[in-house]
C-alpha cells in the first residue's frame, strides 16, 4: 500500500490501486473457477461410455416393462371390481398347493380394494423413477 504525503502534512491513503488489485484477483478466480467447472463437465461427460449408457437405457426399459405390467394389472383388478357380483370367490395358493377360498363379499371387497392402492402408489412411484431417470 502505497502512501501519499499532502502539502499540509497529512498521509492518505491510495485506495485506488488497492481496490484495483482486489478486483483483479477476484476476477481472475471467478474466471479459474468457471473453467474449472467447464473442465469437469467435460471430463464427467467423457467418462460415460458406451456400456454405461446401454446399461442405464436397459434399466429404464424396466422400469417402463414395470409401468405396463401393473397398469395392466389395475384395469383387471377395475373390471373385476365393477364386474362384481353377489357370486364371487376368493381364491390363494402357495407353492406347496395349499389353497385359501373365501366367497365372503365383504372380505374381497377390502382385498381387492386394498390391494388398488397398493398397486396404484407403486405405479406413481415407478413413474416418478421414470420422470427422474438420466441417461
Amino acid at each position: 500500500m502505497a502512501t501519499t504525503v499532502k502539502q499540509n502534512g497529512t498521509a492518505k491513503k491510495d485506495t485506488a490501486s488497492v481496490k484495483k488489485e482486489v478486483q483483479k484477483k477476484l476476477t481472475d478466480e471467478a474466471i479459474g473457477k468457471a473453467a474449472s467447472t467447464e473442465k469437469a463437465l467435460a471430463s464427467k461427460k467423457a467418462t460415460i461410455n458406451l456400456d454405461d449408457r446401454i446399461q442405464n437405457f436397459e434399466k429404464l426399459r424396466g422400469l417402463a416393462t414395470q409401468r405396463e405390467r401393473l397398469t395392466q394389472t389395475l384395469n383387471e383388478l377395475t373390471k373385476f371390481n365393477y364386474n362384481q357380483g353377489d357370486s364371487a370367490s376368493f381364491y390363494i395358493r402357495d407353492s406347496h398347493n395349499l389353497e385359501f377360498k373365501t366367497t365372503n363379499t365383504n372380505l374381497i371387497k377390502l382385498v381387492t380394494t386394498h390391494l388398488q392402492s397398493t398397486l396404484e402408489e407403486r405405479k406413481s412411484e415407478i413413474e416418478e423413477q421414470i420422470v427422474e431417470f438420466e441417461l
